[in-house]
């Protein structure tokens, strides 16, 4: 695939005396169960700061209260994101992304896409990942590591997928229309990719 296309916690510990809100904020962790949700709480005594931390099945985020809708809304894709990139950055090493490899089959494609391997690479610079249906082998780039889990999960049924269909056709497409996250993770790719081509400018004196 090439690169075009205790509990987690995020932030300073949670702050006493919160004036909670309760959200219906599903949550876009791939790590929360289908029933997992956000829980907003706003706190006064909070000016600037923003964290999150897991509770169990759900995903508590600390707001300051006098945040607007929109900002709260953003935050908490934020934190998410972060929570995911940390937990992905601590978690998953070869054996953990064979396993959620074949997790990923099972949910998505009924298990028929069954890879012989699938492991971490160091010399994909510029491809997210690349499989080969032949052996049955699929290679992620170690640049995801620490990327949010979403991302890392994409990438792997995007490989997954290759192992049924090995180009890039209308039929590919499809199989990869069963993984809900497809557009958000191939937007946040094609950022990461946009942002590598930024001209890097010399700091400001004094920075």
């Amino acid at each position: 695939m090439p690169t075009d296309p205790s509990p987690g916690t995020a932030g300073e510990s949670p702050a006493g005396n919160a004036r909670t809100r309760r959200r219906g904020v599903a949550d876009r962790s791939p790590r929360a169960s289908a029933t997992s949700a956000v829980e907003v709480r706003r706190s006064n005594r909070r000016s600037r700061t923003v964290s999150a931390y897991r509770e169990g099945d759900r995903t508590i985020v600390l707001i300051p209260a006098r945040m607007s809708k929109a900002e709260e809304q953003r935050w908490v894709s934020v934190m998410l994101d972060k929570l995911a990139a940390q937990e992905s950055r601590s978690v998953l090493g070869d054996a953990e992304l064979a396993e959620r490899a074949e997790r990923l089959s099972a949910q998505y494609f009924e298990g028929r896409a069954r890879p012989a391997s699938v492991r971490w690479v160091t010399n994909q610079n510029t491809r997210w990942g690349s499989c080969t249906p032949a052996e049955g082998s699929i290679r992620l780039s170690h640049r995801l590591q620490g990327m949010p889990e979403y991302v890392v999960d994409y990438v792997l049924v995007h490989e997954l997928a290759h192992l049924l269909v090995p180009g890039h056709g209308p039929r590919f497409w499809r199989l990869l229309e069963a993984y809900p996250r497809t557009e958000r993770a191939r937007g946040y790719l094609e950022g990461v990719v946009a942002a590598d081509r930024l001209p890097h400018l010399p700091a400001a004196r004094g920075e």
